[in-house]
Order: structure tokens, then sequence, then C-alpha cells
């Protein structure tokens, strides 16, 4: 059984569609940890699921690598085969992608290497594109630059706004994700899933 871990930054969509289908004894993962930058709302998920949790504030550390030493700390303790970025805001340091590597992956609202950041979604539209998408990577040092392991397209429909073609894309995001948890459980993604780029 993969022992998953999840770092949230937000309300926890993502993990919360991946609580439900780990909740499902016929799915060969299962979360065990859930951590944050913050006091996101989304670690309510983790509690309705009786799961553990905890919270590595970013601001109640110096540096940026100092936040990443006590995060990985936090991780470490719950031993997990994969590392889950689902709505995480902040870029992992150096060190703590060292130390996971290659069994971190991060989901995207875009189609990379198209519109990779924080404003994936505002981007495309800014852009003009008639088609935008999610995608499913392995974390890299860079932004949204490791390997893509999933990824599918998503229209842009005339009058969408970021808030409506958000919407859209965030199902596909989920099961895109719970997909690819369980390709890496059942083998079909090994370790050295960061060579597929």
């Amino acid at each position: 059984m993969l022992r998953v871990a999840v770092l949230i930054s937000g309300t926890g969509s993502n993990l919360r569609a991946l609580l439900e289908a780990t909740s499902d004894p016929a799915y060969p993962a299962r979360v065990v940890v859930v951590g944050a930058d913050r006091d996101a709302p989304g670690l309510a998920h983790a509690e309705d699921f009786g799961l553990p949790s905890f919270t590595v504030p970013f601001t109640s550390y110096a540096s940026r690598a100092e936040w990443g030493d006590a995060l990985a700390e936090q991780l470490a303790v719950f031993e997990p085969d994969l590392v889950v970025l689902s709505g995480l805001m902040r870029l992992l340091p150096p060190a703590v992608v060292a130390r996971f590597a290659p069994r971190i992956i991060n989901t995207h609202p875009a189609f990379l290497p198209e519109f990779p950041g924080a404003h994936g979604v505002r981007d495309a539209l800014a852009a003009g594109v008639d088609a935008t998408g999610a995608s499913v990577i392995v974390v890299d040092d860079g932004i949204d630059s490791g390997p893509i392991l999933a990824q599918e397209r998503v229209p842009v429909l005339p009058g969408d706004d970021e808030h409506a073609l958000h919407e859209r894309i965030k199902p596909v995001e989920r099961r895109l994700l719970i997909d690819v948890v369980r390709r890496y459980a059942t083998g079909e993604l090994p370790a050295e899933a960061s060579t597929l780029s």
C-alpha cells in the first residue's frame, strides 16, 4: 500500500478528492498525513477522514531553507512513499526536493509547459488561447518545469473568466492526480518516473 503525504496551502479540493478515492478499499494507496504551510482550511479534510495533520508556518522561519528543513523533518516522521503538492503555494527548497525526489508530484492548472507559475489560468486567458489544460508533474527545482506524468486539454469557452475556467479545470486535475497516484502504487510509474520528460 503506497503511503502518501499531501501538502496544501488552501481549501484542499484536490486533497478531498484524493481522500475520497483512497477510502475505497480497492484503491492501492492511502494518505497518511496532511501538512500545510499555514493554518489552511483544507486541514479540516484530514480531520474528517481521521488523519494526522501538521502545520509548518512559513512565516515562523528566518529563511525558506530553514522552513524547508522543518517541513522535511515533519514529512519524514510519516515515511511517505510519495509526496503530493496539492495547492501548496510555496516553492520547495532544493534540499527538500533532493530528500524526497523523484517521488514528489504537483498538479498545475495549465497544459505545461504552457503557462507555468502561480497564475496559469489567468495567463491562459490573457494570451487569448482557445484551450488550456491540467497537468501532473514531477517536482524539480524549477517552477512547474519537471517531467510531465499526465495532462489533458480543457477548452477555453467564450465568456470565460478566471473563476469559470478554473472551475472546469479542477475536476480534470483531480482525475489526473488520482490516476497518477494509482499508477505509482501499482508500479506503472516507478521511482525513476523523473526520467519521463
